[in-house]
C-alpha cells in the first residue's frame, strides 16, 4: 500500500479507499510495524490494525483484541547467546515502547529505507515486561543457527537485511483470524494485499489473496491474483478488477 520510493500512499490508493468506504466495506492494516511507528498513512482511517505481524491487534486504534508475547525463556536464551557467542543489533518491541541495543550501518540503512523512527538505545538486559516482536538484524546465513536458540519463535523475513521474529501465534494470518472472530466475518469475505515474505500465510489464508506486482516470486505463487506494483496503481487496479470500485 505504501510506496518504498516516496514512503507515502499513492493517490490512486487513497481514491480506491474512499470508493470502497462508500460501500461500507471494512478496511484493516496488516503490518510488521508497531502502531506508534505507523507514520506513512497520512490521514487515512481504518477499522482496525493487525500490527507486529499479528502479535498485537486492534479494533479501531484503541481496543486491543489480541496480543501474544514472545516466551520469556526465548528472550533469555537470545540475550545469553548475544552475550556469549554472537552479538547483533536487535529492537525489542513492547506494548508502548521500542528499544535498540546498538546501531550499525545495516540498521541505519533499514531505518532510512523504511522511513522508520529510530528507537532509543538501551541495553536489552534492562528491558522489562512483555516483548511482542524482535526486529533482528542478522542475515539469512545467520538465521538458521540463531533461530535454533529461540525455538518458541518464528522468523518472518521479507528483507535480506533483517527479519521480524514473532512468537508462535503471531503471524498476520492469526491476526486476521482474530479480526474475523471479533467482527463475525468469514474468511471468504476478506481480500488481502501483500508483497513480502511476512505476507505469505496471510495471502494463502485470505478468501482472495492479492500479490503486488513488486512482490517476490514466492509471494506471487501463493496469491490468487497478481496486480500491478504499488507505484503503478496496483491497489486501485485490483479492486477495479474484482468489481469493488
Amino acid at each position: 500500500m505504501v510506496s518504498f520510493n516516496t514512503h507515502q500512499v499513492p493517490e490512486s490508493t487513497v481514491k480506491a479507499i474512499e470508493l470502497v468506504r462508500e460501500k461500507d466495506i471494512k478496511l484493516f492494516i496488516a503490518t510488521g510495524r508497531h502502531l506508534m511507528a505507523i507514520n506513512n498513512l497520512g490521514s487515512l482511517q481504518f477499522d482496525g490494525y493487525v500490527t507486529l505481524n499479528g502479535s498485537y491487534c486492534f479494533a479501531g486504534k484503541d481496543e486491543v483484541i489480541y496480543k501474544h508475547a514472545i516466551p520469556q525463556e526465548d528472550l533469555e536464551a537470545l540475550l545469553s547467546y548475544q552475550e556469549k557467542v554472537e552479538d547483533f543489533p536487535c529492537i525489542f518491541v513492547q506494548e508502548s515502547a521500542m528499544y535498540l541495543n546498538y546501531k550499525n550501518d545495516t540498521v541505519a540503512e533499514v531505518l532510512n529505507l523504511l522511513n522508520f523512527p529510530e528507537p532509543p538505545q538501551r541495553p536489552l538486559r534492562e528491558v522489562t515486561g512483555d516483548v511482542f516482536q524482535l526486529i533482528s538484524f542478522f542475515d539469512e546465513g545467520q538465521e538458521e543457527r540463531i533461530m535454533k536458540i529461540i525455538p518458541g519463535c518464528a522468523s518472518t523475513r521479507w528483507s535480506p537485511l533483517f527479519t521480524d521474529v514473532v512468537p508462535p501465534g503471531g503471524s498476520k494470518r492469526i491476526g486476521i483470524q482474530k479480526v474475523l472472530e471479533y467482527y463475525g466475518l468469514s474468511v471468504d469475505e476478506i481480500m488481502a494485499f501483500g508483497d513480502g515474505g511476512n505476507d505469505l500465510e496471510m495471502l494463502s489464508f485470505a478468501g482472495t489473496g492479492i500479490a503486488m506486482g513488486n512482490a517476490e516470486d514466492e509471494v506471487k505463487e501463493v496469491a490468487d491474483y497478481v496486480t500491478d506494483s504499488v507505484d503503478d496503481d496496483g491497489i486501485f487496479n485490483a479492486l477495479k478488477h474484482f468489481g469493488l470500485i
